[in-house]
């Protein structure tokens, strides 16, 4: 995860370069503020990981590792398979935001809370039977061994 976050820290220098240059040739873009500039952020990490999903079946970290993401019955997953694992793999960190927000936490406590909400999507895989993120679990597909 370390890897593939370094390798994400260009992906969205990259996708924020982008973006500031658009707002200054596309007025409307200007008016976004800071939730377009999220909302853009959130669509290049997808692209990103449904893009190497779908082409190889890995990401550049994944590459590495010998990691690869299939169907559940080991073959090369759909663009949509892609797009549903992508979204699902967001529940820990809506989990977390949902918490924060309620409970009206303070920074600190909020960050531990993130904490807690990214060790238990941990432990879930750890304690499936297949050892099975949740989020591969409900989009039908597996991490393998390459």
């Amino acid at each position: 995860m370390l890897y593939e976050g370094l390798l994400l820290f260009g992906v969205m220098f990259g996708a924020t370069a982008v973006f500031l240059l658009l707002r200054l040739i596309v007025p409307p873009l200007a008016r976004t503020g800071d939730v377009g500039l999220q909302v853009w952020g959130f669509l290049a990490l997808g692209l990103y990981f449904v893009w190497f999903w779908r082409k190889r079946g890995q990401t550049l970290a994944m590459q590495t590792w010998r990691m690869r993401v299939v169907n559940a019955d080991g073959s090369r997953i759909s663009l949509g398979r892609a797009v549903a694992r992508y979204l699902l793999a967001w529940i820990w960190v809506a989990a977390a935001v949902g918490v924060i927000h309620l409970s009206g936490a303070s920074r600190w406590a909020g960050a531990g809370v993130a904490l807690a909400c990214l060790l238990a999507w941990g432990a879930l895989a750890w304690l499936d039977p297949q050892r099975q993120f949740l989020h591969d679990r409900l989009a039908g597909t597996r991490l393998v061994r390459d």
